[in-house]
């Protein structure tokens, strides 16, 4: 069987449930709807009394409710009573060739792999084969820590990104199951309204060579000076620097307790489970995180001299990013503007009674974000009273910038041609950088894997 070392990745023990009903089996990652208990009720309730994978991972909208240790315990030994009750049919080495039609008409292509952690790193500048693509925050790690330390299994929400034009990786596996007619792992409507899913086996010798020469020539293509990016974390970068963190933690036991190089480099915790996903793929949306800055007073009402701070930020950007200040017509034309551009800005808020409407042209080569969020830090850690929040879609952003104390900032589309480059250049892209399609559309727990044995 074809050999995936070099490229940081091993064909997985898959595990499946017998019969599966897809809607009541598969719930969406455990970190979506984060703010909506009303939405994981519902998931409970459509579950029943089925196996399904909500009773095998951690919504963290509970995250800060009492009781989490006892949660983590009955995940673990509902993980347990699948393997021992007979829910899984026999572990099956192969690889999963994914389509994804989302409630929105996008259909979506995707190959589940393992990946192995030690070819992965989240530090900025790192040289690793995968990278994280945006800045992670480590007071997330430990809490996750507790939920993949000791678990009996696995399951994949994490996504990466193949920067793959020519799609020869994942397109040309799709395009040969698909001449075959093969029948599917499983498919499905998937629950709330979230699209359907179909799953097909990768594992045949010459369905693997396919998918190493490919991942070679991407390999080729992405060394550039002595290192070789293939891989970007397009969602789940926590969950896969967790995954780390504790392949860390048993590297250590394994080699104190003498175990050989053999033995630590089959371990399974050493994988992670992933979907590898081409960024190219029509598909996948991404989706700018715009900005709004909020200029308040000592007792949190808008702030009077709001205006005048908000046309001295503009100011600042326009000088950092040596850019050119001009005013738009009115707020359909900023938009569009900003739409139609890969390094513009726009800027709406309220003065003296009436509303601006600001574009700030750039001629930044690199995904705009990544230099506009180190200037805006700059300017807003000398001002009192600001608070800066992200927000999804450009009408939430008009509407919170009609209010007094107010500054929408409009980001531009993510150009995926350069999200590769900048990434490798400038390291990983500052928080809320982009979003990857809507929350429903975000990848749904379906396959399994063992990790921790003895459990």
């Amino acid at each position: 069987m074809t050999n995936f070392e070099k490229f940081g990745l091993d064909v997985p023990q898959i595990l499946l449930p017998k019969n599966i009903d897809v809607k009541t089996w598969s719930v969406v990652a455990c970190d979506q709807y984060t703010q909506d208990k009303d939405y994981w009720a519902a998931a409970a309730k459509i579950a029943g009394g089925s196996p399904s994978t909500l009773n095998l991972i951690f919504p963290e909208v509970y995250l800060n409710d009492g009781g989490k240790a006892g949660r983590i315990q009955k995940i673990k030994e509902a993980m347990a009573s699948y393997i021992d009750g007979g829910i899984f049919a026999a572990p099956q080495k192969e690889m999963v060739y994914v389509e994804r039609t989302t409630a929105y008409g996008r259909v979506r292509k995707g190959l589940v792999a393992a990946l192995d952690l030690d070819s992965y790193e989240w530090k900025p500048f790192s040289t690793a084969l995968t990278r994280a693509t945006e800045a992670t925050i480590l007071e997330r790690i430990p809490p996750r820590m507790e939920i993949r330390r000791g678990a009996p299994l696995e399951l994949p929400h994490i996504m990466l990104l193949a920067n793959d034009p020519d799609g020869l990786l994942i397109e040309s596996i799709g395009k040969k199951i698909a001449a075959r007619k093969d029948a599917p792992l499983y498919q499905g409507e998937l629950m709330q309204n979230s699209g359907s899913i179909k799953g097909w086996a990768v594992q045949s010798d010459d369905d693997l060579d396919c998918v190493s020469a490919a991942l070679q020539k991407l390999y080729d293509a992405g060394t550039k000076n002595g290192s070789t990016f293939l891989f970007a974390v397009g969602d789940g970068n926590h969950s896969l620097a967790t995954a780390k963190a504790v392949w860390e933690e048993e590297k250590k036991r394994l080699q104190e307790a003498g175990a050989g190089d053999q033995e630590i480099q089959a371990s399974p915790v050493r994988f992670a489970l992933v979907e590898i996903v081409n960024i190219y793929d029509a598909g996948l949306t991404f989706e700018p995180i715009h900005r709004v800055v909020l200029a308040k007073d000592a007792a949190g009402a808008a702030a009077k001299n709001a205006p005048e701070n908000f046309e001295a930020l503009i100011q600042f950007l326009q000088k950092k990013l040596d850019g050119a200040i001009e005013q738009a017509a009115d707020k359909d034309a900023l938009k569009k503007a900003v739409k139609n551009s890969t390094a513009d800005f726009g800027f709406y808020y309220k003065k003296d009674g009436a509303q601006k409407c600001v574009l700030l042209k750039t001629k930044i080569t690199d995904l705009a974000v990544s230099r506009l969020q180190p200037a805006l830090d700059e300017f807003l850690k000398s001002q009192t009273g600001t608070e800066l929040d992200y927000i999804h879609g450009a009408e939430e952003i008009f509407r919170l910038g009609e209010q007094d104390g107010a500054l929408g900032i409009l980001l531009p589309p993510v150009a995926k041609d350069s999200f590769f480059d900048t990434i490798g250049t400038l390291g990983p892209l500052p928080r809320k950088s982009f979003s990857m399609g809507e929350a429903s559309e975000k990848r749904f727990y379906l396959e399994a894997r063992r990790l921790f044995s003895g459990n």
